[in-house]
């Protein structure tokens, strides 16, 4: 089956690569300003698609159909963000005789509306936050609306995901404009200014669950994640397993997500995502049917290849995995290097790459799609680079990352980088005490507080040293046959600069 890819970056080179595994031939496309992109060099043929607005290339519908009847593509991987959760996109992929991947239209029509979606979930049994299940609009007022919602509340798009067409309404002042804020964003973004309002969760965990299925009542958990540490609404830090869930409480987001899952007799690869408040209820917030940015600490944890998976079943191939047969060993973090300025809001940042290094060595992985002389511009979202790193445990993972980050360098653009060590080496983070909010008290570390990191740093590696040889040869050993699977991606994503 040759496979085209409708997606640029990362995520596209993380898709070829499991194309080329799997002897399939593979095809990419790219827009005037990824004319010479590694995605675009790296497949076995490439298409260009139009000028650099994503709405004339990534989110052209027929400049992709027409790309993939040109390159004679069977199949088409949407990856994340653009096309990856449109059911118009689906359909008329479907209609052409071509084979999506990823669900059908009509889950992704029911998924990407989040109203109808939480409908959908109440009914099949999950926790999901009190509030009306209706838009706002002229005759709904979000005035008459917030009556039945105490304030904070949230105002949310009923369409799309990634923190878009989300804001925060604190008191019934702010509420007309930051409805107004949300819907142009919406508009924006996913060409959808409908809105609705939830009640805000105070100090509340972002967990998600990833969940593989194959069309045919089989539904597989694959593990959870942690996703608290946002800014914007958006993720920053991720890593699997989330810490500090009991037994009861992991298996109850288990329950929930397979639950879910079955209901919509779910096929391919997707996530639900729960808020966890601080007194241990869940409540579901969303379906996201597509791979995840954050998919390879899920990948780290269990060994399986998340994109081969959803290529195999797109083929064809049946779910031969048991429930019994997925393991989760170790834990992985996953931090995204973005083209932003922290101490400016975060807001983007361009320009030229002059220099570029990227840590080395056992448990790190690094998918990236950037190069020395590559200009970064504000056309596309502004991740660069993810680094993810996995140890034995949460310790040794926090230890490697902290490594990693240090010996990754990169010019000529700002990024987050130093900001991301802040958190990574910050007291709570190490100590798992981390909720949604914490960015927004977040401070740079100041030098009188470089002694405190300099502790934490020494602890962190005396528990390391405490370890015997044989655990560390045993920990190695683990390690291989634990990444057995996939080894040679990884290294390969990671030599090639993926």
């Amino acid at each position: 089956m040759k496979i085209l890819v409708a997606n640029r970056g990362e995520i596209a080179l993380r898709v070829l690569g499991a194309c080329r595994e799997l002897g399939m031939p593979c095809v990419a496309v790219y827009s005037e300003a990824d004319r010479g992109a590694p995605h675009a060099r790296y497949a076995d043929e490439s298409v260009c698609i139009g000028p650099a607005s994503a709405s004339e290339s990534y989110l052209n519908i027929e400049a992709l159909l027409a790309a993939a009847r040109q390159s004679g593509a069977q199949a088409i991987h949407p990856g994340y963000g653009f096309l990856s959760e449109n059911a118009a996109f689906a359909h008329a992929v479907e209609q052409a005789g071509i084979t999506f991947i990823g669900p059908g239209p009509e889950t992704l029509k029911l998924t990407g509306d989040k109203l109808a979606a939480r409908q959908f979930a109440r009914q099949a049994g999950l926790p999901v936050l009190e509030g009306p299940d209706i838009p706002i609009d002229a005759e709904l007022s979000a005035s008459n609306l917030a009556q039945q919602i105490d304030f904070p509340v949230l105002i949310k798009a009923v369409s799309g995901g990634g923190g878009r067409g989300i804001r925060i309404a604190y008191n019934r002042t702010e509420l007309e404009s930051m409805v107004t804020a949300a819907r142009q964003e919406a508009s924006a973004a996913f060409g959808d200014d409908q809105v609705y309002l939830e009640p805000l969760v105070r100090q509340a965990r972002h967990i998600e669950v990833q969940i593989l299925g194959d069309g045919n009542g089989n539904v597989l958990i694959l593990g959870e994640r942690e996703c608290s540490i946002q800014r914007r609404m958006q993720k920053l830090i991720e890593e699997a397993p989330a810490p500090g869930l009991n037994t009861a409480l992991r298996q109850r987001l288990y329950r929930y997500a397979l639950q879910l899952g079955q209901a919509l007799n779910y096929r391919s690869l997707g996530t639900v995502e729960f808020l966890l408040d601080p007194q241990g209820e869940l409540y579901f917030i969303e379906i996201n049917p597509r791979i995840q940015v954050e998919h390879p600490v899920t990948e780290m944890v269990t060994g399986i290849d998340l994109v081969q998976a959803q290529l195999r079943l797109a083929d064809g191939q049946p779910l031969t995995l048991r429930q019994e047969q997925v393991r989760q060993h170790g834990a992985a973090i996953e931090v995204r290097v973005l083209a932003e300025d922290p101490q400016q809001g975060f807001l983007p940042a361009t320009g030229e790459i002059t220099y570029l290094n990227y840590p080395l060595g056992p448990g790190v992985r690094i998918d990236g799609a950037i190069s020395p002389g590559m200009q970064v511009n504000a056309e596309y979202d502004s991740l660069l680079v993810k680094i993810i790193v996995w140890g034995e445990d949460r310790i040794r993972a926090l230890a490697r990352m902290r490594r990693a980050l240090d010996e990754f360098q990169l010019g000529g653009v700002q990024t987050d980088l130093d900001f991301l060590k802040r958190v990574v080496e910050s007291p709570r983070f190490v100590a798992g005490k981390i909720d949604t909010t914490y960015l927004d008290s977040f401070q740079p570390v100041l030098p009188e507080a470089a002694l405190v990191l300099e502790k934490n740093a020494a602890v962190a590696t005396a528990l390391l040293l405490h370890h015997t040889r044989s655990d560390w040869h045993k920990m190695i050993d683990t390690q291989n046959k634990t990444f057995s699977a996939w080894r040679s991606a990884a290294w390969r994503e990671q030599m090639s600069g993926y």
